[in-house]
């Protein structure tokens, strides 16, 4: 059970960090204009998403039909919606590298092959991951286009078409039922299985069976407790997942849930004929021919609680805190609060213990410097910290600032995630746009991302693909000839 919570605890602070990191407010509201303008290209440039689809060329490739669906569904992407919901990796949830997604399928149509073409969301290997960009595409089978990416192929554990709500902001009110909010919190989720038809020796822990423990039980390490497995929601996603094979059966069928790296978990839906009842798990008693792959993958986003579901059930989020469209729909009722409160202006004075008196620090002409000593008495100490001595104790909060400021770890984190501008914006108001920076971890961060913007630049270009894959820059040793802050930054 500690290990339980433990890992629990450890699950949520990352989504907790990720949620204030990821997607900053300015993303979304300027995503959110432009899409309501209906320009979705602006949409998605605001959101960090790459566009690498030509519409026109869709048309003469594939036809004016699927050209005009491709069309529909962009001017209702959401694509900040689609990156607050994009699958991410532990420690620092960054979006899983080097992955293809489905967005939308479109079946029967188009001139280049028989096959459905997908509308996907792509991200860059890890290697390439600087600014944490996300590319949005066609891909209809070939490999046209995509030979600098490790995994074209749309991945079946990620499926965004069986969940539009993640991404389409028609549908996004969808997410209430979809994520299981509206059903009433209990202590753990039901469990939902039955056990297989060739009885029981095989799932049952070892040991007599009491009055506690009838043997129609479920083992209960198949899913522990507490793991954010979403099993009351199982049944009905696993009927829209076979119901999206082409069968036209949706109350029937074999499929397997991942649970992590080497666990999977084959279960049966199973029904009345007559669909009076409602469907139910059973562990599966055998496996098709071809084992578990042959099986259709139950997807991420219906495997897994929503995170945001469990940061307000925890109580560690405000839904002010969510992004609108998901706030929306997990609390209905809920009436927002209105912008938040701007922060203390750039350049405040901030107080230092200077030689028994409280001195000031501020921002003057653009560079953080002592507010409360004459030119001549601050040029006195430089000297005298040139030549070894003690620095006064305004300049040694100066020199911090510059080297290891305490905003140092919300830097960092912005820049991980692609907040370029919101990392520059801590860092002038902080020592002002016109300083020059001193070294430092600040300077290393600084540096280090606008080196691996310069890998990012190669991949996009193709000028670096497989087999020649630049080392990862390190902060620590990373040096750029810019000393500004907004210069030390590839931009574009």
């Amino acid at each position: 059970m500690l290990t339980h919570t433990a890992y629990g605890d450890s699950r949520l602070s990352l989504w907790l960090r990720v949620r204030e990191f990821a997607v900053p407010p300015s993303m979304i509201e300027t995503a959110t204009v432009r899409r309501r303008a209906g320009d979705w290209a602006g949409a998605c440039a605001a959101a960090g998403v790459d566009v690498d689809l030509d519409l026109r060329s869709v048309a003469g490739t594939h036809g004016r039909d699927l050209a005009a669906r491709v069309r529909a569904d962009l001017r209702h992407l959401a694509p900040d919606l689609l990156r607050w919901h994009m699958p991410r990796i532990a420690p620092d949830g960054l979006l899983r590298p080097g992955l293809t997604l489905t967005l939308a399928q479109y079946d029967g149509l188009g001139r280049a092959g028989d096959g459905p073409v997908h509308l996907v969301a792509r991200t860059p290997p890890a290697w390439a991951d600087a600014g944490q960009r996300i590319g949005l595409a066609l891909w209809d089978g070939s490999r046209a286009g995509t030979a600098r990416h490790p995994h074209p192929h749309p991945s079946r554990r990620y499926r965004l078409d069986l969940h539009r709500h993640l991404w389409d902001a028609r549908r996004a009110g969808e997410l209430r039922v979809r994520s299981g909010a509206d059903r009433p919190v209990t202590d753990r989720e039901p469990w939902g299985l039955e056990p297989p038809d060739l009885g029981l020796p095989d799932l049952v822990p070892p040991g007599p069976v009491t009055d506690r423990e009838p043997p129609d039980l479920e083992p209960p390490d198949l899913v522990p407790p507490g793991s954010g497995c979403a099993i009351g929601r199982w049944a009905a996603e696993a009927a829209v997942l076979l119901g999206s094979l082409g069968s036209g059966d949706r109350s029937a069928g074999t499929f397997v849930v991942r649970l992590g790296g080497r666990r999977r978990l084959v279960l049966d839906l199973a029904g009345d004929d007559d669909g009076a009842a409602p469907a139910t798990l059973r562990v599966a008693a055998s496996l098709p021919k071809g084992g578990v792959s042959a099986l259709p993958v139950l997807p991420d986003a219906a495997t897994w609680v929503l995170p945001d579901l469990e940061l307000l059930r925890a109580g560690l989020l405000a839904p002010d805190h969510l992004h609108p469209l998901v706030a929306s729909a997990l609390v209905p009722d809920h009436t927002p609060s209105g912008p938040p409160r701007p922060p203390d202006p750039a350049g405040a004075p901030r107080f230092v213990e200077c030689r028994g008196a409280r001195h000031r620090i501020g921002l003057v002409d653009g560079v953080l410097a002592p507010l409360d000593h004459a030119p001549e008495e601050i040029r006195r100490e430089e000297l005298l910290v040139a030549l070894g001595g003690p620095p006064l104790p305004c300049l040694r909060a100066i020199d911090e600032a510059h080297r290891r400021p305490d905003c140092l770890t919300g830097v960092r984190e912005r820049l991980d995630h692609g907040d370029t501008a919101g990392a520059l914006a801590v860092v002038e108001g902080l020592l002002g746009p016109d300083a020059l920076l001193r070294d430092g971890s600040l300077r290393d961060e600084l540096e280090a991302a606008a080196a691996r913007r310069i890998a990012y630049g190669l991949y996009r270009a193709g000028l670096v693909g497989p087999g020649r894959t630049p080392p990862r820059p390190d902060r620590r040793t990373t040096r750029h000839h810019r000393r500004h802050p907004r210069h030390a930054t590839f931009l574009r």
